[in-house]
């Protein structure tokens, strides 16, 4: 399974990532710090899922979301906002623009893991 982690500050792209090591499952992370560089990613690999700062510079992540959401091949690719943009009505734009689901920073172990835990990924890549 590939993830695609989107932030634009380093730490916080690690810290994503082991929120989702603990998860347990056995994945390959691409890493972009804006929206352009994981347009690219994203078309050039295959994704599996997208975890989604919405501040970083050249295209926010709010604007990556309505342009992949905007492509029919990606109108089921689970794409989460991971941002501590935290009002009502950033939680209900992203949403309304296909959002899978919206975690909040600083993450929440327990949170992160009900909401990851609700996709599908048929099993690809989860450690027996």
């Amino acid at each position: 399974m590939t993830v695609l982690v989107v932030d634009d500050s380093k730490i916080m792209r690690n810290i994503v990532k082991n929120h989702f090591d603990a998860l347990g499952y056995k994945c390959n992370y691409i890493e972009a710090d804006n929206g352009m560089t994981a347009l690219q990613l994203l078309g050039n690999n295959s994704v599996h899922l997208v975890l989604l700062d919405w501040n970083m510079p050249q295209l926010s992540g709010i604007d990556f979301l309505k342009r992949v959401r905007a492509m029919p091949q990606y109108e089921s690719l689970p794409i989460f906002m991971v941002t501590s943009e935290s009002a009502r009505y950033n939680v209900i734009e992203a949403l309304k623009n296909g959002a899978t689901d919206y975690i909040i920073k600083p993450i929440n172990d327990k949170n992160f893991r009900e909401k990851i835990s609700k996709i599908d990924f048929s099993n690809i890549g989860k450690q027996k």
